[in-house]
């Protein structure tokens, strides 16, 4: 059975126009009913796929494509409005730099929080304390706020938090294209072992040395909808060739 499972899914947002429109004309764009099609586009459109346990799928395009909106569907954070996102055992995501983190929390509490959230035991989360702080190399801020942290700490523990909590499905928004090199280096190799262990990966990146490092498999979206999906390196070729199959 798939762990990720995408049926005809589909995301429409609406355009906000600036030019300058009478008080009656907002009120009838906030509460009233949104018709006109001219008013709204696709992010995503009837887009279809699965993903198999233990698979690493890298999905590429250009700015705009669909590519964040899809990953937050399948997290949860977004839901489609048409279509089905099945998604089985836990998963972590990094879509951002510290999604899912508060910044008036410490460091400390945004690791509690987040293990709840995907599910551990208080007692599992103890187990595991160590290894995260560890990884992320905070320890004498663990118990500061967030807020007090540079972006790199912020990363670091992000990314700590997300492999060492072992997720089914990993979730990867461009994450790596933060960070130091000695971090950088350092995350790919926690994702070989991850890979290694039969952990399931779902990657966005620009970086496509990157996705034929560590991916199977590729999904090309354009304008919200699905190109292509195959082989990581044909998706790849056709894509950075712009060749539309037949």
């Amino acid at each position: 059975m798939p762990l990720i499972t995408c049926t005809n899914v589909s995301k429409l947002f609406y355009h906000h126009h600036k030019s300058k429109r009478l008080l009656r004309q907002h009120f009838v764009d906030w509460f009233g009913p949104r018709n006109s099609d001219g008013d709204r586009f696709y992010a995503l459109q009837n887009v279809s796929f699965e993903v198999a346990k233990g698979e690493s799928v890298g999905i590429i395009g250009s700015n705009g494509a669909g590519k964040s909106t899809l990953l937050s569907i399948i997290t949860g954070l977004a839901h489609p409005d048409e279509g089905t996102v099945q998604v089985e055992g836990r998963i972590a995501a990094l879509l951002e730099l510290g999604s899912g983190f508060h910044p008036d929390l410490t460091g400390a509490e945004n690791i509690r929080m987040n293990a709840a959230l995907l599910g551990f035991t208080k007692k599992e989360t103890i187990e595991l304390f160590d290894s995260i702080v560890d990884f992320a190399g905070v320890g004498e801020f663990i118990d500061e706020p967030l807020r007090t942290y540079s972006s790199g700490m912020v990363l670091r523990l992000a990314f700590a938090v997300a492999v060492n909590l072992s997720p089914d499905v990993l979730l990867i928004d461009e994450i790596l294209a933060v960070g130091d090199q000695a971090f950088q280096t350092k995350c790919l190799e926690r994702i070989h072992m991850l890979r290694g262990a039969g952990k399931t990966l779902l990657c966005v990146s620009h970086a496509t040395g990157l996705l034929l490092q560590f991916c199977d498999r590729g999904i090309w979206l354009d304008h919200g909808q699905l190109v292509m999906q195959g082989e990581i390196h044909h998706v790849i070729e056709a894509y950075e060739g712009r060749t539309v199959p037949q």
